[in-house]
């Protein structure tokens, strides 16, 4: 069998890809091509789990994103087994070997093995029973290809065996040379099984997609959107962070609110040209460390939101109280909260960073530039020094903690009160004036003057 490489075959016409490919494809049933040697498929503890679960005689996969990524070369985030065991015998089958074994759904059929460190999901093969939108109800099978079948995308259905041999049910191959998503099976009825698979299609058109998303699935998009109302908060906040995170959201997104399905989950959408401007700037702009694809970041830029506003988009996607307040404070401070201004001079940039703290005024002012060079469209050579100038300070300079305190104060016999606020923030203020170099000792001499 050929080894598969489809790093530089993006581009390819769906045609194109299939031709390179039909030699390859066999019986349905058979392996179609043999994965290059992957350091994760060799580690000792990837082939610790697999004795385990094969002790028995039982047939065993790599299934999902590992396979689909190893093709593409991506660095590989999580391994998946499929098995024809039942979670109970895979659970025996990995304490008998000396690993540990979580349930960690077993009404799915989930079991994590854990080997020195390194966890992989290991499922029962399955076939969905009954679906509702939001869940299905599944029953075992040892059917490799049955349980290919439910898998949302035909690119996420490719196995490999333990050795490297790939299986591939429904032209999965092809789809991923050529960049195309496409449901297996009818997209109409694959979304109604789980309205997420909407959110999903479109997120892996962020990741894995070029060109124009497939019109089947596009129009089964639109004609079930509503069906998103069902969702929680929490499977949308994940999704729709997911696509944010992808190198250029901004396009996906617009195709999103043309087939009506952005209004639904996210009707504040407005800035689609800021939040473009913004990706460029972390993924290809800058190119400097502490600036990277930031997914609440540009959830920021993206949105036309007042501070209430911004807060009630935070509880309607359940963020946590710190990304709630990060997000507010990034998509629309408050009229009395210092802004960025990267127009001051080197101590004035420096005020800045202290007042707002770093990453704070980074991310404030990387936002703003989007939304700048986005309105006027050109590059204005001068502007652009400046914001350069205002994150060098941003990522460079760290605020030191100011020199006197309230107990500084209390010991020169000021009595606990107001006037002990008063005095912190006056030597607070003199030593921002002198640039953050007046001491503790001269703050303190100041104030015994004063006193």
């Amino acid at each position: 069998m050929a080894e598969i490489d489809y790093r530089h075959a993006g581009g390819q016409t769906r045609e194109t890809a299939h031709a390179t490919l039909e030699n390859l494809m066999g019986q349905a049933r058979a392996p179609v091509g043999q994965l290059h040697p992957q350091d994760w498929m060799q580690d000792a503890r990837t082939r610790a789990v697999v004795r385990a679960l094969t002790a028995g005689g039982a047939e065993v996969r790599f299934v999902g994103g590992c396979v689909r990524d190893a093709l593409l070369h991506k660095a590989i985030k999580d391994i998946d087994i499929a098995t024809q065991e039942t979670p109970e015998v895979v659970i025996q089958r990995l304490e008998d070997a000396g690993l540990k074994a979580v349930p960690t759904g077993l009404e799915h059929g989930t079991v994590t093995a854990v080997a020195d460190g390194l966890s992989i999901e290991v499922t029962t093969l399955r076939r969905d029973v009954k679906t509702d939108g939001r869940h299905a109800e599944v029953a075992f099978t040892t059917d490799f290809r049955e349980d290919a079948a439910r898998r949302d995308f035909t690119m996420n259905a490719l196995s490999a065996t333990p050795d490297g041999a790939v299986y591939d049910y429904f032209d999965g191959l092809s789809d991923l040379a050529s960049r195309l998503v496409r449901f297996v099976g009818r997209p109409h009825e694959r979304i109604r099984e789980d309205y997420l698979r909407i959110l999903r299609f479109f997120r892996f058109h962020a990741h894995y997609g070029e060109g124009a998303a497939e019109a089947e699935a596009l129009r089964a998009c639109r004609a079930n959107a509503a069906g998103l109302d069902h969702l929680s908060g929490e499977r949308v906040r994940d999704e729709l962070l997911k696509i944010l995170g992808a190198p250029d959201p901004a396009r996906v997104l617009v195709e999103m609110r043309g087939e009506t399905v952005l209004d639904r989950i996210l009707p504040e959408a407005a800035h689609f040209d800021s939040l473009r401007v913004l990706s460029w700037l972390e993924t290809s702009g800058l190119r400097r460390p502490g600036i990277e694809p930031d997914a609440l970041r540009r959830l920021a830029a993206l949105v036309a939101v007042d501070h209430d506003g911004a807060r009630a988009l935070a509880g309607r996607l359940k963020l946590s109280n710190a990304d709630r307040d990060r997000l507010a404070a990034l998509a629309a401070p408050r009229a009395d909260e210092p802004e960025p201004d990267p127009a001051v001079d080197a101590h004035g940039l420096r005020v800045q960073t202290y007042r707002l703290g770093p990453a704070r005024l980074r991310d404030r002012a990387l936002i703003l530039w989007a939304g700048e060079r986005a309105g006027t469209g050109r590059l204005d050579s001068a502007r652009t020094a400046q914001w350069m100038r205002l994150m060098d300070v941003a990522l460079d300079w760290t605020p030191p903690a100011p020199p006197v305190r309230g107990r500084d104060i209390l010991d020169l016999g000021v009595p606990p009160g107001p006037q002990v606020g008063e005095l912190v923030r006056a030597a607070e203020d003199a030593w921002i004036d002198s640039d953050f170099r007046a001491d503790r000792d001269c703050l303190l001499q100041s104030l015994r003057s004063r006193l």
